[in-house]
């Protein structure tokens, strides 16, 4: 059984920066891929950004492509979310994710490829 647990989240002034980190366990995190979503009140939860299980593979959604960026340390079995420039509009819950049946080492971007979920970490965005 894989365990996430999300941190860092919190209030941010636009232009700020914010690192979010997801802590795993149960399982050897070297095995799958990572992947960071969010949600805004009323919107459906959303991809941001994913890392391949060896770390050489990454992807972003355009809405933050440039200013994200998301980095895995295996040996700490953690995953980071970089955020820098923040905007408002990247006010959401964010949460951590792993596909644990991507087995081509690859990225994925979908919320259907994802088996297991944190439980958010709250980043709000406001001077």
């Amino acid at each position: 059984q894989v365990q996430l647990v999300e941190s860092g989240g919190g209030l941010v002034q636009p232009g700020g920066s914010l690192r979010l980190s997801c802590a795993a366990s149960g399982r050897t995190f070297t095995s799958y891929t990572m992947g960071w979503f969010r949600q805004a009140p009323g919107k459906e939860r959303e991809f941001v950004a994913t890392i391949s299980w060896a770390g050489t593979r990454t992807s972003y959604a355009a809405s933050v492509k440039g200013r994200f960026t998301i980095s895995r340390d295996n040996a700490e079995n953690t995953v980071y979310l970089q955020m820098n420039r923040i905007q408002p509009e990247d006010t959401a819950v964010y949460y951590c994710a792993a596909d644990l049946n991507n087995v081509s080492g690859g990225v994925a971007t979908v919320r259907e490829a994802y088996d297991v979920w944190g439980q958010g970490t709250q980043v709000t965005v406001s001077s």
